[in-house]
């Protein structure tokens, strides 16, 4: 059989749109015996982190040749004007299916998505033909759905225009640019059966096109959810996208062939083409396996220039100074072999790094000390200058002395400058003396005998915990300060996702169906807090557990049946984006050099945390 791999696939990031999990998505691609599976979402990159941190557990112990591949891509939206023209507002754009081919490609699509959001969004978020000029290395690029611009200009007979916008890709992504054929055929009555016969149109110009311009095809089925019994979900989804019930005579449809279809079922329909299945394969063994993953990318704390510099620092000290501070204990001890000192240097960044990391600890060390004078009568006894500096040295050899830096300075911004109220601190940072000298936290450890072991460690190398209070109308001033300071680009809220839990799946269910809504209310009523036995709270559960349920699952009367019955296909679906009510992430760099961005709704950037 001819091999296969799906490159056009909509996950249920693609939000009330895809009603397709991406674990089941990879699971089914790996039954099938697929080589690897792109996710390309509707103008975001939302579900990415999801779907390499899965493909890399599937992938845990295998060689190269045994992976499954993660193909990261999206489906972006071409402004056929410069994006950046405010009279250009009434393009919303042609489908393009961007893929990344290797970590540069990665990062350029993130540039194209972020910017297509942060500065041509207008009813989705717009890239241009400017931008793929500019970020276009390492990526592939596909013709799309139907909704393409190559297919748009065949669907409206302009055959001349169409080449030259085939010419044009070609000339910018050269063997790394694809013609995509879709076939759509529609098998149920209540169901778009009018995208079949547009298909069939538009692929035989495209396949013309692909001889005449020396561009090959790809084949792809514009996955939008998992298996064939889905698809009712799906339509019931669209409904709640739309605002559109269910019985609405006027509503959009899909084929409902929009499933992930099998190998065996793409060669049914592609079969007559089987150079355009084999080059979805050519396609994945074009793509490297990169990681996504970053180390702490924080930006460097303005140190005073009177106290010292890095160019300072690298004309006072040597690298064997730096290896005998950096892998000895406190009080200068040999700890580490030969070797795992090496690797301790190699993972905070190498000698470079260090030179930053020994400036940052050392003005770190001044500033606990010259706090420590208000917190601690003086002389200071033996035993805090010892818990001072062991945690001072573990601070420095984990690499996170610019990190307290950064905190302790909006903390003393807020209660200094800002006339913001903080709270005294929470959770296993009140067990440093470090935190309570510089004021992070206004709880003496010392005191209450709290241990600084909880709060960092150097046997579980993650970024500190510190929770940090601020009151409701003084938190918003605080992120206003921090964003000013390090700069707008290097500064973003974190995204959160909405999910349609047990009741709101029932709701929503019910409320395109027409379901009366006192019997949907009843339902959910029917559903308690929490289930016996430790079971955990969702839909099948709760059917289980309680008759009622249990009853309308198998009702006669079909609206009540299918609500449960898809509700239970919908539940846990993304149903809406939010802002973390404070949680902000602080760069070295601009965001978009490491990860995708989003607007909110109310405009304010909010960032998807890698």
């Amino acid at each position: 059989m001819q091999d296969f791999v799906h490159l056009h696939v909509h996950s249920q990031y693609s939000i009330l749109d895809g009603q397709a999990a991406i674990k089941k998505l990879v699971d089914k691609a790996i039954g099938d015996g697929m080589k690897g599976i792109a996710i390309t979402d509707h103008g975001n990159m939302m579900g990415i982190k999801e779907f390499y941190n899965y493909v890399s557990k599937v992938n845990k112990g295998k060689s190269d040749e045994e992976k499954f591949k993660p193909i990261i891509g999206c489906e972006v939206y071409i402004a056929e004007r410069r994006l950046f023209n405010k009279e250009t507002k009434d393009d919303r754009g042609y489908h393009l299916l961007l893929l990344a081919k290797n970590q540069k490609g990665y990062h350029n699509l993130v540039k194209i998505v972020s910017k297509a959001w942060s500065e041509g969004y207008y009813y989705n978020p717009r890239t241009d033909k400017v931008e793929l000029e500019k970020y276009h290395e390492g990526i592939i690029c596909c013709s799309a759905c139907l909704g393409g611009e190559v297919p748009q200009l065949i669907k409206n007979g302009n055959l001349e225009k169409a080449e030259e916008v085939v010419n044009w890709y070609k000339a910018l992504f050269g063997d790394d640019y694809y013609l995509e054929l879709q076939l759509h055929k529609a098998t149920v009555k209540r169901a778009n059966h009018e995208v079949y016969s547009l298909q069939v149109e538009v692929n035989s110009h495209i396949i013309e096109l692909s001889r005449k311009c020396g561009v090959k095809l790809i084949c792809s089925n514009d996955v939008h959810f998992v298996d064939e019994e889905n698809a009712e979900a799906h339509d019931r989804l669209i409904c709640l996208s739309t605002g559109k019930d269910l019985d609405d005579p006027n509503r959009m449809l899909y084929s409902k062939q929009e499933w992930m279809k099998t190998k065996a079922e793409m060669a049914e329909m592609f079969g007559d083409i089987p150079e355009a299945m084999a080059n979805t394969v050519e396609i994945c063994d074009k793509v490297e396996f990169y990681s996504i993953d970053n180390a702490p990318i924080m930006p460097n704390f303005a140190i005073p220039e009177e106290f010292g510099t890095e160019e300072g620092y690298r004309e006072k000290f040597t690298h064997e100074d730096l290896f005998n501070e950096f892998t000895r204990d406190e009080k200068g001890n040999v700890v580490l072999s030969q070797e795992d000192a090496e690797k301790k240097i190699k993972k905070l960044g190498g000698y470079d790094k260090l030179y930053r990391i020994k400036l940052e600890g050392d003005y770190l060390r001044k500033i606990t000390y010259d706090g420590a004078k208000k917190c601690y009568e003086e002389p200071f006894s033996q035993e805090l200058i010892d818990r001072i500096d062991f945690e001072l040295h573990i601070m420095k050899t984990m690499g996170f002395p610019g990190y307290f830096l950064i905190v302790q300075d909006f903390i003393r911004a807020a209660r200094e400058e800002l006339g913001v109220s903080v709270g005294p601190g929470r959770g296993s940072a009140a067990g440093s003396v470090v935190a309570y000298a510089l004021g992070i936290t206004r709880v003496d450890p010392i005191k209450y005998d709290l241990l600084f072991e909880r709060f960092l460690n150097p046997d579980r190398i993650s970024l500190p915990d510190i929770d940090v209070d601020f009151d409701d109308d003084g938190r918003g001033r605080v992120l206003n300060w921090v964003t000013e300071k390090y700069g707008q680009e290097k500064v973003a809220h974190i995204i959160t996702y909405g999910t349609m839990a047990t009741k709101l799946a029932i709701k929503d269910v019910a409320r395109v169906q027409k379901l009366p809504l006192d019997i949907s209310n009843r339902l959910c009523k029917a559903i308690p807090d929490r289930l016996p036995d430790g079971l955990k709270m969702n839909l099948p559960n709760a059917i289980q557990a309680v008759p009622e349920l249990r009853e309308a699952e198998a009702s006669p009367d079909p609206i009540l049946r299918d609500t449960i019955k898809y509700a239970k296909m919908l539940e846990g679906n993304v149903r809406n984006t939010g802002v973390h009510a404070c949680g902000t992430i602080i760069c070295r760099d601009d965001i978009t050099d490491h990860v995708p961005i989003s607007i909110a709704e109310d405009r304010r950037p909010a960032r998807s945390c890698l």
